[in-house]
């Protein structure tokens, strides 16, 4: 199989964490399949994620005193797999795994993803369980030396071992028989361990083992730019940030990061800017609430994931998102960017302002995004003469008439839209 062609086109769906943390359960995943089903999906959106610890029993219950909660007791199968909470997650009773609850989101036209950490449970290796296909045990293969400094549930394996990658082998064989599409892989994506590296390989080679087309994502961030083709080689997305969170001056340090990344993004391999902290957020926090950016500065976000073509992945409730949120993720116009654009590119960059470039593949139209980065709303400021931002593209582009796709706005010209105001952190996206 070609990994390559497993997201050929940048994913776009939900993940539970931004809204349930550790605490998502099976009720909460069907509701958010059943409003993507009905109000999303024909805009792109897909995937349907549960994110961190779904296997760990009373998830949550400790949350004022721990985010995970070290070495509690974990479901897990003779073969030191990973089993959904049976609590949280009925349907998985019987040995059933997540097999029903795939199905589901399936029958809906969606997709089915799940998050796993790097390594094998902790709670295998202190009981000493098997391993499928091979004659160690998770004690073998695990190295305590090497650990998650921010999650207690796993110890990284020793590649060096033939067990290790049978153990990668059998997690995602069982993957593929509840029929999971997506696997979003943690304490992987930096390479903060020494083995991670070799981890990245061996958990492709476990899905080209399986014979189930799945998209694999590497988190956290910030992924290294110096191993880019790594990524390139063995996964479908990688963080290229910590934990994205809806603050202005996370969002504005994001333009840092799509600079580095940028020309990387093509088919089947996408730098990812992480979740979009959109709608309702933060409940299993203790903080529930809307999200912080204002609604400029979330035209900005919506903007420079579409341009630069990241994934997109929701993190709110969906079923309390308004009307102004449910518009602005179904802007057909600027969503198209994802599957239909090619070559984006930063033409300038400085404390007030950012544009950006790129051209869509079936009709060859360019796209012109300006950001405005102040506190007040501002002018672009493009300058054709000044050698340290004039772009041929741009500059032969400013006499011809163009829309901006938030607004629909039609004008005589790019450069009479230059002309216009950008409200402050806000952005206008053109099409010519």
């Amino acid at each position: 199989m070609d990994k390559n062609t497993f997201a050929k086109t940048p994913p776009m769906g939900w993940n539970s964490y931004d809204y349930y943390d550790t605490t998502v359960d099976e009720k909460a995943v069907r509701a958010n399949a059943d409003y993507m089903a009905e109000h999303l999906k024909a805009f792109g959106w897909e995937y349907i994620v549960i994110d961190i610890e779904w296997y760990a029993l009373e998830a949550g219950s400790q949350r004022a005193r721990y985010q995970y909660i070290p070495f509690w007791q974990v479901e897990m199968d003779e073969y030191s797999r990973l089993l959904p909470d049976p609590e949280r997650f009925p349907s998985s009773k019987g040995g059933a795994g997540f097999k029903p609850l795939a199905d589901y989101v399936h029958q809906k036209g969606l997709k089915f993803g799940i998050h796993i950490m790097r390594g094998v449970p902790r709670q295998a290796a202190a009981e000493h369980t098997k391993i499928l296909g091979s004659d160690m045990l998770a004690c073998d293969i695990a190295d305590p030396s090497n650990i998650c400094f921010w999650n207690p549930d796993m110890y990284g394996v020793r590649p060096e071992l033939s067990g290790s990658q049978a153990y990668y082998d059998s997690i995602m064989a069982l993957y593929a028989e509840w029929g999971v599409d997506f696997i979003k892989c943690d304490d992987i994506c930096r390479m903060d361990q020494r083995s991670a590296h070799e981890e990245i390989v061996m958990l492709q080679k476990a899905i080209q083992k399986c014979g189930r087309e799945i998209v694999l994502s590497l988190s956290p961030g910030p992924a290294r730019i110096e191993t880019a083709w790594h990524y390139e080689k063995y996964a479908n997305m990688w963080r290229i940030t910590d934990d994205f969170w809806d603050r202005w001056d996370l969002l504005l340090n994001m333009f840092e990061r799509c600079e580095l990344w940028q020309g990387h993004p093509h088919t089947g391999n996408w730098p990812d800017c992480d979740m979009l902290p959109l709608g309702q957020i933060g409940a299993a926090f203790g903080h529930e609430h809307p999200t912080n950016l204002t609604f400029d500065e979330q035209i900005t976000m919506m903007t420079l994931w579409s341009i630069f073509r990241s994934p997109m992945m929701l993190g709110c409730e969906l079923t309390k998102l308004n009307d102004d949120t449910l518009k602005l993720i179904t802007n057909k116009d600027v969503l198209r960017l994802l599957p239909s654009s090619d070559g984006a590119s930063q033409v300038m960059r400085n404390s007030d302002q950012a544009v950006w470039k790129t051209f869509d593949t079936e009709d060859g139209s360019l796209y012109i995004a300006v950001f405005n980065f102040t506190e007040k709303p501002a002018v672009t400021a493009y300058d054709p003469e000044d050698c340290t931002c004039a772009d041929p593209d741009v500059t032969a582009a400013l006499n011809k008439p163009c829309h901006e796709l938030w607004t629909g706005r039609a004008y005589a010209s790019l450069a009479s839209a230059f002309a216009g105001i950008t409200a402050s952190h806000g952005a206008r996206l053109f099409k010519l």
